[in-house]
């Protein structure tokens, strides 16, 4: 079967925009909305997320002619258990204060029904190049969906962003936005703790959720309107071939 030209391609960006697992879908909430208080806590559960997520979907899509229909989705659920207590295991090794900032929550990638899901609609149903792709695809849009949540939300809540707290092998520094302090010591603060909770977290979601139907919505219109004024030149040429054709009859 040919394949599409610019297919790797689509198929990698799909997962960022047209069907971004947690903008556009809406798959993923729970931990888009209690691990994005800060920025690297959004950027450490992104990869952890990323990594389940390409690894079990090579595995599912190399198991694929294998693993028996009557047992497909317990299967699928092993494979994914077994990368995130590869991955649980890896992250209190080698980064602690991720783990313990994640905490439960990297357990819960096992019943991400983002991971489970890609892996029965796509994975179990294509080769494993297109599977890695797919899977690379979805997890850095699902990442870069929690950071920008977090983005506000640490703007907003803590009212700077600050860096080197959880990747420890990163200078740790901070970024003044809302609030700023000096010499141990505030000199203004503009930040609202309201959105360092979980309610906050429903706010931001929203809002984000909010203005992207409206620049859908607004495509939309700016869609029908072309298509509306092109019906109509279309109609007037018409129009007037049909009379230049009478008027030519009439002589």
């Amino acid at each position: 079967m040919a394949r599409e030209k610019g297919y790797t391609r689509k198929n990698f960006l799909k997962g960022l925009f047209v069907e971004n697992p947690l903008l556009v879908s809406i798959l993923g909430t729970c931990p888009a909305l209690a691990t994005t208080k800060s920025i690297e806590a959004a950027i450490g559960m992104g990869i952890l997320f990323t990594i389940v997520l390409i690894c079990s979907s090579c595995l599912v899509s190399l198991l694929r002619k294998i693993i028996p229909e009557e047992i497909r989705t317990p299967a699928y659920i092993v494979i994914i258990a077994t990368f995130v207590t590869i991955v649980k295991m890896m992250t209190h090794a080698f980064l602690p204060e991720l783990y313990s900032t994640l905490g439960v929550f990297i357990s819960l990638i096992v019943v991400n029904c983002i991971v489970l899901g890609r892996a029965e609609a796509y994975a179990s149903k294509n080769t494993v190049f297109d599977s890695l792709i797919d899977a690379l695809g979805m997890g850095v849009g699902y990442t870069l969906a929690i950071v920008l949540m977090a983005f506000f939300r640490e703007i907003l809540g803590e009212g700077m962003i600050t860096i080197g707290n959880i990747f420890t092998s990163i200078p740790n520094f901070s970024i003044p936005v809302l609030k700023y302090v000096k010499d141990g010591e505030v000199v203004y603060d503009f930040s609202i703790s309201l959105f360092t909770t979980p309610a906050g977290a429903f706010i931001v979601f929203g809002l984000i959720l909010a203005v992207i139907a409206f620049i859908k919505n607004r495509k939309a219109e700016l869609k029908a309107n072309l298509a509306k004024q092109e019906k109509a030149r279309k109609a007037a040429e018409a129009a007037a071939q049909a009379a230049q054709a009478q008027a030519g009859g009439s002589k």
